[in-house]
């Protein structure tokens, strides 16, 4: 029990209680500043929440419209082959149809020829008989076997011409 005069004790009491009123208040600022810190964590962890969701319902709508647009490129890839495909049927008939007008065309222009050569030649065949039988008529005939044959040829020209 002397060691409760002693002034050591009482140092040490003091300091013990100095202490306790010290640190108190300090747990209580201490737990307060974590309770703080915890608070804005747990905000923190709310609002990471809250974007990662939206960020998936972000996500989730790009990839949506992602598919879309794939099914729509799809789509016009598709529709510009059949265009494409409708296009070239379209030009092959085209064409040959042109050359068929084209071969009807150089037949037409050959049966033309060969029809004014025909006539060309037949012609060319009476100026030959009638050079031919003029000079006949001229050299062999007398006056009198022209006037015949001019008066003959008169008589027939009615019969002919009607």
């Amino acid at each position: 029990m002397g060691a409760l005069h002693t002034p050591e004790f009482w140092v040490a009491v003091g300091f013990l209680i100095l202490m306790a009123l010290l640190i108190r208040p300090a747990l209580r600022a201490g737990t307060a500043a974590l309770d703080g810190r915890a608070e804005r964590i747990s905000t923190s962890l709310d609002d990471a929440r809250a974007l990662y969701e939206e960020a998936q319902h972000v996500l989730a709508e790009y990839q949506r419209k992602q598919r879309d647009a794939a099914r729509d490129v799809d789509d016009i890839v598709a529709h510009a082959r059949i265009q494409a495909e409708r296009m070239t049927k379209e030009s092959e008939e085209k064409f040959a149809d042109a050359i068929a007008r084209r071969e009807q065309q150089a037949t037409d222009k050959i049966a033309q020829a060969e029809a004014d050569a025909i006539v060309a030649v037949r012609n060319a065949a009476v100026d030959i008989a009638i050079a031919a039988t003029r000079r006949i008529l001229t050299e062999k005939m007398s006056e009198s076997e022209h006037t015949a044959l001019i008066d003959q040829a008169i008589g027939e020209l009615s019969i002919h011409l009607h």
